[in-house]
C-alpha cells in the first residue's frame, strides 16, 4: 500500500528532526532514534502502469504485478481490457475493465500476463500486437508473466532478446516465435522484463521496482507485503518436482494446446455441451482434447486428466452444463 509507505516515510523524517536535546534524554535511557531517511530518487518516472486483461487470462499473473506496482509512489496502476466491461479469468472471476486497448495509447510499465488456450490465440489477434507495438514504442518497461511471452514474442519484440517463461510454455515459445528461453525467475533485457510461470510475476515486479527506486524502497514494499516465501513442501519448478507429476502435468497442458497448434483428435470433432472443463474450469471456447457422455449430454474436456477425474465422480461434475453452457 504506497499510501502507508509514504507515511512511514513521512513519520520517519519526522522523527529525525527531534531536537539533539531529545535525541540526548532517549540514548540516556537506552532508546535508538531511527535514522533519516530520504525518500529515493527513481531512476525513472513512473506514472502510468497498465496490466493487459482478456478473457481467460490466469488470475495471479495480472493481479501480483498489479498489488506489486500499485506500492509504486505516484504510479497510476490500472488494467486494460481487449474489451471494456466484464472481463473474466480462467477459474471464473469477473474483473470490471473501464480502459480498452484502444483509449489507452501511452503506457510507461505494461505487463503481459499469460494463460493458455485464449493466450496463444491471442498471438494471432494482430489488433492486439499491433498496439503492444505502439506501446512499445514509449514504454521504459515492456513485460510479461508466465505464457503472457507467447504474446510479446508473436509481436517480433523478443527477437534476439533473453527471456523466459512457464516452464510448459519454453518449447513453444521456441518452436513457434524463435525465442529460447533461460530457467530463471524473471529475466531482464534491456527494456524487457519476462517472468517464469503465474507467481514468479510478483518477482519480476519486485525486481522492477528495484530497478526504479533502489533496495531501500523494495525492502519496504516486500514489508508491506510480507513477500518471504516460505512453501510447506519441496517443488514449484520442472527441476524439483516428481517426474511423474511433471510429465501427468505436460499432458495435460498439450492435451489442452494441440487442438490450436493443428492436432486434432477425433474426440475434439464432436459436438460438446459445456463451455468450460467441469473439472479444472479451463474455457473450452478454442478447443478440447477429449468428450465423455453423462445423462445425455456430452461433456468435453482439456485434457485426459480432466476426463479420468470427471469419470470418478461425474455427479459432482456435472452442473457445468446449466452453469456454463457451449457457445
Amino acid at each position: 500500500m504506497k499510501k502507508l509507505i509514504f507515511a512511514a516515510s513521512i513519520l520517519l523524517m519526522v522523527a529525525a528532526c527531534k531536537s539533539k536535546t531529545e535525541d540526548t534524554a532517549a540514548s540516556t535511557v537506552g532508546q535508538t532514534q531511527p535514522r533519516p531517511m530520504a525518500f529515493p530518487e527513481p531512476k525513472v518516472n513512473i506514472k502510468t502502469v497498465g496490466i493487459l486483461l482478456y478473457d481467460n487470462y490466469a488470475i495471479l499473473d495480472a493481479m501480483g504485478p498489479y498489488h506489486v506496482f500499485s506500492e509504486l509512489m505516484g504510479a497510476k496502476v490500472f488494467f486494460v481490457g481487449r474489451h471494456k466491461g466484464l472481463i473474466t479469468t480462467g477459474n471464473g472471476m469477473k474483473v470490471q475493465c473501464d480502459s480498452s486497448i484502444t483509449d489507452v495509447k501511452q503506457l510507461d510499465i505494461l505487463v503481459i500476463p499469460g494463460g493458455l488456450n485464449e493466450t496463444f490465440t491471442a498471438t494471432k489477434d494482430t489488433t492486439l500486437l499491433n498496439w503492444i507495438r505502439v506501446i512499445d514504442k514509449q514504454s521504459k518497461y515492456t513485460t510479461s508473466v508466465c505464457t503472457g511471452a507467447w504474446i510479446l514474442a508473436a509481436t517480433g519484440l523478443l527477437k534476439d532478446q533473453q527471456a523466459t517463461t512457464h516452464w510448459f510454455a519454453k518449447q513453444l515459445l521456441k518452436d513457434r516465435f524463435g525465442v529460447s528461453s533461460q530457467n530463471k525467475r524473471y529475466v531482464k533485457s534491456g527494456k524487457y522484463w519476462t517472468s517464469a510461470g503465474v507467481s514468479a510475476g510478483i518477482d519480476m515486479s519486485l525486481a522492477v521496482i528495484n530497478d526504479i527506486m533502489g533496495e531501500k524502497y523494495t525492502q519496504m514494499v516486500m514489508l508491506d507485503l510480507e513477500y518471504d516465501p516460505k512453501p510447506p513442501v519441496k517443488g514449484g519448478s520442472e527441476k524439483n518436482t516428481d517426474k511423474n507429476i511433471v510429465e501427468e502435468m505436460r499432458s495435460m497442458y498439450n492435451g489442452a494446446i494441440a487442438p490450436l497448434i493443428g492436432v486434432q483428435s477425433a474426440a475434439a470433432k464432436i459436438k460438446i455441451d459445456n463451455g468450460r472443463d467441469p473439472v479444472c474450469g479451463m474455457s473450452l471456447s478454442a478447443g478440447y482434447a477429449d468428450t465423455t457422455a453423462y445423462k445425455g449430454k456430452v461433456f468435453g474436456f482439456c485434457s485426459a486428466m480432466c476426463k479420468t477425474g470427471f469419470k470418478k465422480n461425474p455427479a459432482s461434475y456435472a452442473q457445468t452444463v446449466q452453469d456454463h453452457p457451449a457457445k
